[in-house]
């Protein structure tokens, strides 16, 4: 049995309706459905889950998630996000255009204009330290 791709992403929320407010307003997101403790989300194939929780831990290292989104898009879409609060966390120093910013709840995302086969391009390119093929 081979896993076929992600199903789904669950975060923890302190604040359903600001999460919701924000996934919605500022990324783009649809709202699928809620319920008084969760909401499901969509973006193209990605289903997001929103889980109200009474503490959402920080994470502190370069753990995050990154959403998809056309060159043509990426400038507005950043201003919206910080519109909306999406506070910046790293600045971009990789192949592609990214925004890495965090949500109300601390969760680390990223805005990212570019695909593997694009960064696995740029890496054919760049002598990087320990870097190989994998025949992708």
């Amino acid at each position: 049995m081979a896993i076929r791709g992600l199903n789904h992403i669950t975060l923890a929320t302190t604040n359903l309706h600001r999460a919701v407010a924000f996934y919605v307003g500022a990324l783009g997101l649809t709202l699928e459905h809620r319920w008084e403790n969760g909401a499901y989300l969509s973006a193209g194939s990605l289903w997001l889950c929103l889980s109200s929780d009474g503490h959402v831990d920080q994470v502190t290292d370069y753990t995050h998630i990154a959403f998809d989104v056309s060159a043509d898009e990426f400038t507005a879409t950043c201003t919206r996000i910080s519109a909306h609060g999406g506070a910046q966390w790293k600045e971009n120093r990789s192949e592609g255009d990214s925004f890495y910013f965090t949500d109300p709840d601390g969760h680390r995302l990223e805005l990212h204009v570019g695909d593997l086969a694009s960064r696995l391009a740029h890496i054919s390119e760049q002598t990087v330290k320990g870097s190989r093929s994998c025949g992708i």
